[in-house]
């Protein structure tokens, strides 16, 4: 894939580049602040852009911004966003649209490579890819909670690792079940929380989302 990369610390910048090109990836520009980075993504068309929330000038919110920017404005353009913490009320305004080639990892999880990758990969397919402890945490947020403790901690599993943007099949091969058991416990989910009943992965992975933001 074609990737932008937006990080200011410029260790942390060439440690990603090396290892995105070692994984066979293009990296088209890596730069050090918002700006650069929606002049970068602008001229570029990347299939991914990989952003760090917090960049200079200001070392607030300009990434998440930039982030926000390039979901508005370049639709086709996948964005992974490298948080240090779990940040909710960004991680609640990137989900305030479709999560259709979307990406929150805390910037832990890029020491996992396979990891790192595979979120990398999925957000370059149109998926999701969130951060366990990010779900974790929307999960605790949610306004939601006694038609979450209607779910059994299988289905729990389940809906965590859904949340993470990964597909049925391999959600069934992490938690080592059987697709059909798979199929049945998102079933369960879908009428336990009131979701819409839709065969669409990407679909699927929005009503999820947006159940947990509320």
């Amino acid at each position: 894939m074609r990737i932008v990369l937006a990080e200011d610390s410029v260790l942390l910048r060439e440690g990603l580049v090396h290892l995105l090109t070692d994984a066979g990836h293009e990296v088209v520009a890596a730069v050090g602040d918002a700006a650069a980075l929606l002049d970068a993504v602008a001229r570029e068309r990347p299939d991914v852009a990989v952003v760090d929330v917090r960049m200079p000038p200001g070392q607030s919110d300009e990434g998440v911004r930039a982030a926000l920017r390039i979901r508005a404005e370049v639709p086709g353009v996948g964005v992974l966003v490298l948080s240090q913490y779990v940040e909710k009320h960004y991680a609640a305004r990137l989900l305030g649209g479709a999560p259709e080639g979307l990406g929150y990892l805390l910037k832990d999880r890029v020491a996992d490579v396979a990891e790192f990758l595979g979120a990398l990969q999925r957000v370059g397919e149109g998926g999701a890819a969130f951060d366990p402890e990010v779900v974790r945490q929307l999960l605790a947020r949610t306004s939601h909670h006694d038609a979450l403790a209607r779910l059994s901690p299988r289905e729990r599993e389940v809906l965590d690792h859904l949340a993470q943007g990964f597909a049925n099949q391999a959600i069934a091969n992490r938690l080592h079940l059987a697709l059909s058991t798979v199929e049945k416990h998102l079933a369960a989910i879908a009428d336990k929380l009131d979701l819409p009943h839709d065969g669409d992965y990407n679909r699927r992975v929005l009503a999820i989302l947006r159940y947990l933001e509320a």
